[in-house]
């Protein structure tokens, strides 16, 4: 769900950019429809697939480890190359590396809808990843360098627009696709959609390059790619092994020495892919801490959302699909505005009021128990957040490109939004802990009260990794199997409050990072 209304400095990563090479006005809609298609193509995936989960535990016999990992592994490989992928293009030629992007995406697209089990798809997921981490920032930098400044705002605002549009269509399309055709299906779509932008890429497109590209830091992505993935394999994993496992363990550790030596690399290359001098500026900093609070806080809970909506709530895989809608529009009508609060105001007090509107909204989340209808539970907590995000993501963007001089504003833009990228990664794999031991508790406490024979506990007991997606033992009766369904539901429900106060936290602390490190100045 992350991914629902784009990431923050996706647009100064195209302002930051000079045109190299303008292409001609003819050419100018067909580079905004590739870039939009392409974009929005990779946005969608980071939202659809959270509303396929209930549909893949089902079909593939997934726990929640396996489905974490069909979300992790995506995000991983696009977090921790997204940086990596823009510098690509710079070197070796935008276009070029953006369609490499696109057609490894549709490959792995179809890998998904094809995939036999479940291993197969969290491999073809993290070959989606890396095709999204080549095609995205690629379609940021196609834009700036064909069109000149003086048109590329409005180059901006409807690529802006139109990936909001689709990406806010998404999620109800994929649910209608699950619900009336299949999960795969939410895979194949994508396939027809790229290779309408590898046509319109070869025609219209105009190939760029930076003549003065440094290079790459392949060390650094390297090794902080695998201390990454380390660290979200040995929190995933605690969750089904415990962390006394020798795996997980030595994942742990591994995971800290990697890290530790991808920012020993970073300050001792020329061309760091992560440039630590920015942090020097104490509100850069404070601006990407707040940015990784605040969203943890909304990736990590909102990837138990649809769970909760399709399994304990009942709805439909469409309606869960459109709960978000208002949140969308919030965030589309309210973007403008709040950008003006800066002006107005300067950037502090917006990114402390955003960040606490947000927290009531996650609060707010705690409220509806099991078979809660939408318009009075999840409504208000969907509007309210909409509503703190929308005053904070503007606000935020301007913060981090007023903190950094402006030959540096490229690579300030990538790393914050590598940041928030991060930040949902690692959020959902630490509240994918929390879940879980909350919910098996919770299990064993309602469980004890229902007085069933041992059998049916041992087959409970057995499947508490897939949470609400527990198989009910077939030779129960009626009134047993209504019980054991009360107690799974109302399990999920107490776990998923928990995790809705963990969101409120970051949330809160976000906005203590705001009060503390980022300056009333807007300049």
């Amino acid at each position: 769900m992350l991914a629902i209304f784009g990431e923050p400095c996706d647009e100064n990563v195209i302002r930051s950019r000079p045109a190299t090479a303008p292409c001609p006005k003819s050419s100018g809609r067909w580079v905004l429809v590739a870039t939009i298609l392409a974009s929005s193509m990779a946005f969608i995936d980071g939202t659809v697939v959270n509303v396929a989960l209930p549909a893949l535990q089902a079909n593939l016999n997934a726990t929640i480890v396996d489905v974490q990992w069909v979300i992790e592994a995506y995000s991983l490989l696009l977090a921790a190359l997204l940086l990596v992928g823009g510098s690509l293009g710079d070197h070796y030629g935008r276009r070029r590396v953006f369609l490499a992007g696109v057609a490894l995406f549709a490959v792995a697209s179809a890998w998904c809808g094809l995939a036999a089990n479940i291993g197969q798809l969290i491999v073809a997921r993290a070959a989606q990843g890396l095709g999204a981490a080549l095609l995205v920032p690629g379609s940021l930098a196609i834009i700036s360098s064909s069109f000149p400044v003086n048109e590329r705002g409005r180059a901006i605002g409807t690529w802006s627009g139109f990936s909001a549009i689709t990406t806010a269509i998404g999620p109800v399309m994929g649910g209608w696709l699950i619900e009336h055709v299949s999960w795969r299906a939410v895979f194949f779509i994508n396939v027809p959609i790229a290779l309408l932008v590898i046509l319109i890429s070869l025609r219209s497109v105009p190939e760029s390059s930076d003549k003065e590209s440094a290079g790459l830091d392949w060390l650094g992505a390297i090794v902080g790619a695998l201390g990454l993935g380390a660290l979200v394999y040995g929190l995933i994993e605690s969750s089904r092994l415990g962390f006394d496992d020798r795996s997980v363990l030595v994942a742990l550790v591994a995971a800290a020495v990697l890290l530790g030596l991808f920012l020993m690399i970073e300050t001792r290359v020329s061309n760091p892919m992560l440039p630590l001098a920015l942090f020097r500026s104490r509100t850069f900093t404070g601006a990407n801490l707040l940015t990784f609070l605040l969203y943890g806080a909304l990736g990590g809970t909102l990837f138990f959302l649809p769970l909760n909506l399709i399994q304990v709530q009942h709805y439909s895989a469409t309606a869960a699909g459109a709960v978000f809608l208002p949140f969308v529009l919030i965030i589309f009508l309210l973007s403008r505005w709040a950008g003006g609060l800066v002006e107005s105001y300067g950037p502090k007090i917006p990114l402390i009021v955003g960040p606490l509107i947000a927290a009531l909204g996650f609060a707010l989340f705690m409220l509806p128990g099991a078979n809660a209808g939408y318009w009075q539970n999840f409504f208000p907590a969907v509007v309210v957040l909409g509503t703190g995000m929308a005053v904070s993501v503007a606000p935020l963007t301007t913060t981090v490109m007023n903190s950094i001089t402006e030959n540096r504003v490229g690579i300030a833009s990538g790393v914050n939004n590598a940041v928030s990228r991060a930040a949902g990664l690692l959020a959902i794999a630490v509240l994918g802990i929390v879940m879980l031991h909350v919910f098996s508790r919770a299990l064993d406490r309602r469980l004890a009260d229902g007085k069933l024979p041992a059998s049916m506990l041992q087959s409970l007991q057995a499947q508490r990794t897939k949470l609400a997606a527990i198989a009910l033992p077939e030779d129960a009766d009626s009134a047993t199997r209504t019980l054991m369904r009360h107690a799974i539901d109302e399990s999920f429900v107490s776990g998923f409050r928990v995790v809705m106060v963990v969101g409120t936290a970051l949330a809160l602390a976000s906005a203590g990072v705001a009060l503390t490190l980022i300056g009333r100045s807007n300049a």
